[in-house]
């Protein structure tokens, strides 16, 4: 069976995952809304991908703005950023129906409340990537870590997997995209959050590859305390992640020693480009949600405050 799928936000990690989904054998569109992203792929006639800084290569991909889109795909793959979600819902409204699925993988919480402003939960399907993917330029992307690196977390906003999840699960192995299926919905999308509140926060305040980071003697602490924090908000909160805290701990020590040692994180790709950053809907997230049961997380609250820091001193420093 051949899926038809669009990539809503066709960035670095929508391009990596429609990418490999259309080498393996599936339909797939791409939307995007940056100006620059969808000329310069519409001029060349598709996308330079890299894998690890080698083998550039073009790889043809039709995309198009929101407005310009006819096609009727059976699942829509969003992965933009947490702060232009709403306006791409918008741009994308007259796209979808009933019957089609969302599947999103987005770092960050703060999406899925306006997912379901369009799809009904029963045809959400949400989830995380630990797949490191770097957009070099418009229309030029790096694959980063060898064929098969990096998993992915699949579960049902319902944590009731139907026969249309199971084909999705099945395309992406297709794919080498490593998906697992859970039926733990918000525990499956804050033990991202948790990895991210450590990795991305700390790696790109200091500019550091996540093998420079993970190298530090001070690391340890700083990781035991951020987890530490994050799971005491979980327990508060009734969330169940998927992970132990010793787990989580471990995870983060062999994805950013063994795994993506040369990768430098998302947030701090975003900070070097002067951009603003998903820290509001990662480490403030787990704060504000700490708030809600008078608790508080300061450690997570701090990096935040600093991340934004961060963000100022790329500009004025220029």
């Amino acid at each position: 069976m051949i899926m038809h799928y669009a990539v809503l936000g066709s960035g670095a990690m929508g391009l990596r995952f429609g990418i490999l989904l259309q080498q393996s054998g599936q339909k797939v569109d791409f939307i995007d809304t940056w100006d620059r992203q969808v000329s310069t792929i519409t001029k060349q006639g598709g996308v330079y991908v890299s894998r690890d800084g080698e083998n550039r290569h073009l790889v043809l991909i039709n995309i198009t703005f929101p407005e310009n889109y006819h096609g009727h795909p059976d699942a829509f793959i969003i992965f933009t950023k947490q702060m232009g979600l709403k306006a791409m819902l918008k741009r994308s409204a007259q796209l979808f129906d009933d019957q089609q699925y969302a599947i999103t993988l987005m770092n960050g919480m703060g999406h899925i409340e306006k997912i379901n402003k369009y799809f009904k939960a029963e045809k959400v399907i949400a989830g995380t990537a630990m797949i490191g993917t770097v957009l070099n330029d418009a229309g030029d992307v790096d694959f980063i870590g060898k064929k098969g690196t990096g998993t992915i977390h699949l579960v049902n906003e319902t944590e009731k997997p139907d026969k249309f999840t199971k084909q999705v699960v099945s395309e992406f192995k297709k794919a080498q995209l490593g998906p697992k299926l859970t039926t733990n919905f918000l525990g499956t999308l804050l033990t991202k959050v948790i990895y991210n509140s450590v990795v991305n926060t700390l790696c790109s305040m200091y500019k550091l590859k996540e093998g420079e980071f993970i190298s530090a003697s001070v690391s340890t602490k700083l990781i035991n305390r951020l987890i530490n924090e994050a799971y005491h908000v979980c327990d508060l909160a009734g969330i169940e992640p998927l992970n132990s805290k010793e787990e989580e701990f471990n995870a983060i020590v062999h994805a950013t020693r063994d795994v993506t040692p040369l990768h430098y994180p998302s947030m701090y790709q975003d900070i070097s480009k002067q951009r603003p950053t998903e820290v509001d809907y990662i480490n403030g997230y787990l704060y504000d949600l700490g708030k809600k049961y008078h608790y508080n997380a300061q450690a997570h609250d701090f990096l935040r405050d600093l991340v934004h820091l961060a963000e100022h001193a790329e500009i004025v420093t220029q």
